[in-house]
């Protein structure tokens, strides 16, 4: 697998550094005077679109609105392209760490990726904040005190859309799954809701990462006469799955199911080929007032492209960080985290929003429809919203967790 293979040359990375761990310090003061920020993602790949430079963008308003400073400190913002490959992740994280003096990093990381920062992070005791990666484990089995989940997993976005399609009696399913950690856990979690509430998997292909051309793959899906067809995977992948598979005709005989769904997405693909497709998203700018505010700012510092959910989650996390650190008078990770966790998150797109021990940001979903091009009246009036998910209903329950984090409060 190769989850396996990259996770294990991520271990033989971390065994070679493990020794040279930073030695604790007292909660106190701003290390090196500085507060740094490192933003790591894929910055011009395939999923380079869902975060990349518009995730830097939303770290930048964040750093601008506290005034590019806490209390006379500076904050600095580094970014890194870590080009889908885990050695170059890894790479980059112990460098920011050992030799940069970055305080926190903002990932958007494949999951692969973001396993082995995430235990650099736990063992140099620095917050690791993702906010677009989207495997489940990193608040399940492979959660850390250090790691804080900020936009969605692989357990809560599939979780309500396969509910509404078994309701409608849609329970044969077929999977396209990307050859990449996080499809391998989409389908797993997914896999797991529809055959616990009664419907059946009768396939799954896998194809490689960054494939320009999925024919093979879903004339396969087309052939197995279920009456779904999920799609695990995101960036150019899933929009040029979207696209081959109207041209096929699947989406007039079989329903196409998107399980992690970005706006973007919906932006490059365009309403013809999504129209009525049902998602569930934990953020759509044009909600309130203050998440269309934010948008319109966010416009103006990024081309005129509006925040997609990883996106706008970037800049709470940021945020939240920021302020703890006002808070504490430090940017020992520790204190940090701490602070985090006990204070409620309140910004333009979460009211009184916890951090559960296991990391997991106790937010709200929304369930939601793609509009027709009829219906949408201006630029980006992609969604309508139909239902609010509460969060005790959307993340994993604590009783179902493998977190010791949990078990332990």
């Amino acid at each position: 697998m190769r989850l396996s293979a990259a996770y294990l040359a991520v271990m033989a990375i971390l065994s070679g550094v493990i020794a040279f761990a930073a030695t604790p310090v007292a909660a106190q003061g701003i290390s090196g005077d500085v507060i740094k920020i490192g933003v790591m993602n894929d910055q011009t790949g395939p999923y380079s679109d869902n975060c990349g430079p518009g995730s830097v963008a939303a770290a930048r308003l964040a750093i601008s609105d506290v005034g590019g400073a806490i209390n006379g400190k500076k904050i600095e913002l580094v970014v890194a392209d870590d080009q889908n490959k885990p050695d170059i992740g890894m790479a980059i994280a112990l460098r920011w760490l050992d030799n940069e003096g970055v305080d926190a990093i903002v990932g958007c990381s494949a999951s692969s990726i973001a396993l082995g920062v995430q235990d650099v992070m736990k063992n140099r005791k620095k917050p690791y904040l993702l906010a677009g990666t989207a495997a489940s484990m990193f608040t399940n089995e492979k959660c850390s005190p250090m790691t804080t989940q900020w936009a969605m997993d692989t357990y809560a976005l599939p979780k309500a859309t396969v509910k509404s399609l078994l309701a409608k009696g849609l329970d044969t399913w077929f999977f396209v799954t990307v050859d990449y950690s996080f499809g391998k856990a989409w389908q797993a979690d997914t896999t797991n809701f529809i055959k616990a509430d009664g419907g059946k998997v009768v396939g799954s292909v896998l194809h490689p990462l960054n494939s320009s051309d999925l024919s093979s793959f879903l004339l396969t899906a087309q052939s197995s006469g279920a009456k779904v067809i999920a799609l695990a995977n995101s960036g150019s992948d899933f929009a040029n799955a979207m696209k081959q598979a109207q041209e096929f005709g699947l989406t007039q005989k079989q329903q196409l199911a998107p399980l992690g769904l970005l706006l973007n997405q919906t932006h490059s693909i365009g309403l013809q080929s999504l129209q009525n497709v049902r998602l569930t998203t934990p953020f759509y700018w044009d909600m309130t007032e203050e998440t269309r505010a934010f948008a319109k700012r966010f416009q103006a510092a990024f081309s005129g492209r509006i925040p997609n959910e990883a996106q706008a989650s970037t800049y709470s996390a940021v945020t939240h960080y920021l302020k703890a650190i006002a808070a504490t008078q430090t940017d020992e990770g520790d204190a940090v985290m701490r602070q985090m966790k006990s204070t409620p998150i309140d910004d333009f797109e979460m009211k009184n929003v916890g951090i559960r021990a296991d990391g997991q940001v106790m937010r709200p979903l929304y369930a939601a429809r793609i509009k027709t091009s009829t219906e949408s009246k201006y630029p980006y009036d992609y969604y309508e919203i139909t239902g609010t998910i509460p969060a005790e209903d959307a993340w994993r329950p604590a009783s179902e967790s493998a977190c010791d984090l949990l078990k332990t409060q």
